[in-house]
Formats: structure tokens, sequence, C-alpha cells
């Protein structure tokens, strides 16, 4: 029997690391973080335990990656679900929704996920950190932003805190109101993206009052809340 070629080893080895991601998510979502230990992450994923030191340092950095991970597919699907659109402020629309939905209906894993954040470390800087970035800044781009190094990450941050405020425990804010806020401040119509239950026509009680005040008027906060070009 002949040796396995480098690129299908390589296949192999992007499996293995997948099937431990996904183990991550489902188990730390089901669990939580400190009731989720390695060995469950491995039984679940049918993989060696030493197979989880090969691949991270440790089980916070695991989870991060793996949460980083299930953004960039939740961002990519929506951003590429039918119709198909090549409107900046709909791209926008539906990346604010997808990133707000995820704190919505997985906040167990979410919180786990913000708590490590939070912590010494920060963020991880792993493949799947730079793929959700690389997604998120060209969602910046395609709006319109001439300046996209600063744009993105004041996106970026105004989205974490978003997501904070969606879970914090014991004062959460709605997301609908959460969602009406950062559409006003980046000049996007609520019946644009993915409106969730209570924003859709008929579908709960909506959004009343002005949104929160931005911290400088929308015209001289950023090149991004201009519209798409």
């Amino acid at each position: 029997m002949s040796p396995r070629s480098a690129e299908v080893n390589e296949e192999l080895r992007r499996r293995s690391r997948e099937r431990l991601l996904q183990a991550t998510v489902e188990l730390v979502g089901e669990r939580g973080y400190e009731a989720t230990t390695l060995g469950d992450i491995a039984d679940r994923a049918g993989a060696a335990r030493g197979l989880i030191s090969y691949y991270f340092p440790g089980k916070r950095q695991l989870l991060q990656s793996a949460v980083h991970r299930l953004m960039h597919l939740t961002l990519q699907a929506a951003l590429e679900r039918e119709p198909r659109t090549e409107d900046g402020r709909e791209l926008l629309a539906r990346a604010i929704d997808a990133i707000l939905g995820l704190a919505v209906d997985q906040p167990v894993l979410m919180r786990a996920h913000m708590a490590g954040i939070l912590q010494a470390e920060g963020f991880v800087q792993c493949p799947e950190q730079q793929r959700l970035a690389f997604l998120l800044r060209d969602t910046v781009r395609r709006y319109g932003s001439d300046q996209v190094d600063a744009d993105y990450p004041l996106l970026r941050a105004l989205l974490m805190g978003a997501v904070f405020a969606v879970l914090l425990p014991g004062a959460p804010m709605p997301r609908a109101r959460l969602r009406a806020e950062l559409f006003q401040r980046y000049g996007l119509g609520l019946e644009l993206g993915m409106p969730p239950p209570e924003d859709a026509p008929g579908g709960g009680t909506p959004v009343t009052g002005p949104a929160l005040t931005p911290a400088r008027p929308p015209a001289q906060s950023s090149s991004l809340s201009k519209s798409s070009k």
C-alpha cells in the first residue's frame, strides 16, 4: 500500500480539526464551558484526546477558534443567501442580523466566548478568526467605506458591544432595540437584512421612540456612515 500524499494528509488534518471545532460548539452550547472537558470534546469528535493538544494550546483557545468558525460560517451563509445581492447596505444589514442572531440563538456558547475574550489572552489569532475578519472587512468595503482600516474595527466593536448587551445576565437589552440603533447609525432601513420576528410586519411589538443618540452625528462619525457607493 503506497503512502498517503501530502495533500491527502493535509485534508485529513483539516477534517480532524473541523470535527474538534464542531464538537466544541455543540458541547459548550449544550452544557456550558466549565461542564465541558477536553475529553468530552475528543469523544464527540471521534478523535484522540492528544489531538486537541496538537492543534490548540488549551481549552480556551479551542473555544475561541470554534466560535470564530461558527461566526464565519453564519456570516458567510447570511451574505450569500438568496436572493444574492451586491447592495452594500443590504449586505451590512445581513451581517448585523447574523451576529445578533447568534447571540440570541446560542446564548450559552456566546457568553463563554465573550468571557474568554475579556480575559488576559484576548483575541486568539487563529485561521478561523482571520477568515471572519476578512469577511467582515470585505462587507465594510462593499458597504462603501473608503477608510476600511478605521471603519472595520469600529463595526467590530459595536457588534461586540451589542452581543454583550443581549447576553448581559439579569439586564439583557432587546435585540430589536440594539438592531434599530445599529441600523440607524449606518443609515439602514429596518426592512433590510433578516428582520427577526419582533421586527417583522405584524410579528411583535415594534421598537418605539428614538434610537440612542450616537456619540457623534452619523455624518461625522466615520466614512462608514455613508450610503454605499
